[in-house]
């Protein structure tokens, strides 16, 4: 039994927001380190102090539809379906999610957006030769009608999706 969700769910395990808090008598170094200017510190840093903190992504709830098979999804969708074969681990995947989020939106009622888990699913992603993350399979009818694979802007696999759409009609 497959289980295809329109949306990505953020994994739990994950928490971002976890602090680390230190105490200072058990550092040797951490009277030093306070005192020190920063025209003092290397050059590699301050780059690295003046890196952007990391941005925390927020969970987007998973909207999941069970099907007995992935042929079935395919073939009762009455649109195109955009398929997303993904990896949690995947650095590029986990960027896709607010713009396959956008994409969705954007084209609601053209397109239905599905995101395949390959670490779940390794029959499937075998099926259709996933060898690269994030990889798109645009599928019409039922058959795979455009693949392309690596993560990219909103507009742009917008575009490309309505100019699969445009030729396939």
């Amino acid at each position: 039994m497959a289980v295809c969700s329109t949306w990505i769910a953020v994994p739990s395990s994950c928490n971002l927001r976890r602090s680390i808090s230190l105490d200072p008598s058990k550092l040797s170094a951490s009277r030093s380190l306070r005192s020190t200017p920063l025209h003092r510190l290397t050059a590699r840093s301050r780059r690295l102090a003046a890196l952007p903190q990391r941005r925390i992504i927020t969970p987007v709830e998973a909207k999941k539809q069970t099907f007995s098979s992935f042929d079935e999804l395919l073939e009762k969708s009455d649109k195109p379906v955009l398929v997303d074969f993904y990896a949690t681990w995947c650095g590029p995947c986990q960027f896709m999610v607010p713009v396959l989020d956008e994409v969705s939106e954007k084209l609601k009622g053209k397109i239905q957006v599905v995101k395949i888990d390959t670490e779940k699913y390794k029959r499937i992603a075998n099926h259709y030769k996933i060898e690269a993350l994030p990889t798109f399979i645009i599928f019409r009818d039922g058959k795979p009608c455009d693949r392309f694979e690596g993560a990219m802007p909103a507009n742009a696999l917008i575009q490309r999706v309505e100019s699969v759409l445009a030729v396939s009609q």
